[in-house]
């Protein structure tokens, strides 16, 4: 890996930003913390950075030679915004982006989709990190942990369909050797976890391992956009239902090996993870809401 240079991890208070901030800076590396409030990252310089604000671009790439893009959360057209962002990173003096995207969208694809096609044409050295579903979402501010622990219940579209779900901090693991690796991928790269989950199969981890009885209840595409339209816009309920009945159709339900041959270690397992969290006794908790990065249902912009 090369020590030089300072990267700007945008979303850096939430779910992959803030574990790709802290294993950047536990590997000796200097750090642009950014998030909507200059908020302080152990080792890392906070800056104030806002997509909607483009009075705070500038001060956040002051010095920044690679950056760590987490799209603007829920944003229909995440390209409107990050492609002038991105333009002036490249004149300020940034040389190597990484995306945050999701398994669900192709280059070329909606939303962050446009973006990941302007990338090669913008920075000499790239990455666009495409993981499918975060493990995260059954423990942290997601709809599901909320019903998990509300209701003891899991509500999804997905039917029997299987989700190659993967840790957050692999997913920054990923990330910081996209970063600083001598040559970055110029690539993307799909991230999974070591195995295809169904629904079913969480509820039982979930079960098994906290001792809490939960279930996962079907329900069809109509009842999962009319249950999220309650909380959000139509349209884009439909998008989420949209995306879990993708699922059932088979289209997450696939594991790489791009964890292990990136970072020399395998993808951790969901048993794993709740173990770990229940450790830390995390599993029960209500967490805040951060509104930097959303590890929720994808939305238009990219996999939460």
């Amino acid at each position: 890996m090369t020590a030089t240079g300072t990267t700007l991890v945008i979303g850096a208070t939430g779910t992959t930003g803030s574990r790709t901030a802290a294993q950047l800076t536990a590997a000796g590396h200097r750090v642009k913390a950014a998030a909507r409030r200059a908020t302080p990252v152990a080792g890392a310089e906070p800056v104030a950075f806002d997509w909607y604000d483009p009075a705070t671009h500038a001060a956040a790439l002051g010095g920044v030679d690679r950056v760590y893009l987490v799209p603007p959360p829920g944003e229909p057209d995440p390209a409107a915004l990050m492609l002038p962002f991105l333009r002036l990173a490249r004149t300020a003096g940034v040389r190597r982006a990484v995306l945050l995207s999701s398994s669900a969208i192709p280059e070329g694809g909606p939303a962050v989709g446009s973006v990941h096609r302007a990338l090669p044409d913008l920075f000499d050295q790239w990455a666009v990190l495409r993981p499918s579903w975060f493990m995260q979402n059954f423990t942290g501010a997601h709809a599901h942990s909320h019903s998990i622990r509300e209701e003891g219940t899991i509500w999804t579209a997905t039917g029997a369909g299987r989700v190659g779900f993967i840790d957050a901090e692999d997913i920054a693991a990923v990330a910081v050797r996209a970063l600083t690796d001598e040559q970055a991928p110029d690539t993307d790269l799909v991230l999974t976890g070591p195995e295809a989950l169904g629904y079913d199969d969480i509820a039982t981890t979930i079960t098994e391992v906290t001792g809490r009885p939960v279930t996962h209840r079907r329900l069809s595409y109509e009842q999962m956009r009319d249950r999220l339209a309650a909380q959000l816009p139509l349209e884009f309920a439909a998008i989420l239902a949209g995306m879990d009945r993708a699922i059932a159709e088979g289209a997450e339900d696939r594991t790489t090996d791009t964890v292990q041959r990136l970072t020399g270690r395998p993808p951790g397992t969901f048993r794993a993870l709740l173990e770990r969290e229940t450790r830390r006794g995390v599993i029960g908790e209500v967490p805040r809401r951060d509104v930097s990065e959303r590890a929720s249902y994808p939305d238009p912009g990219r996999r939460a």
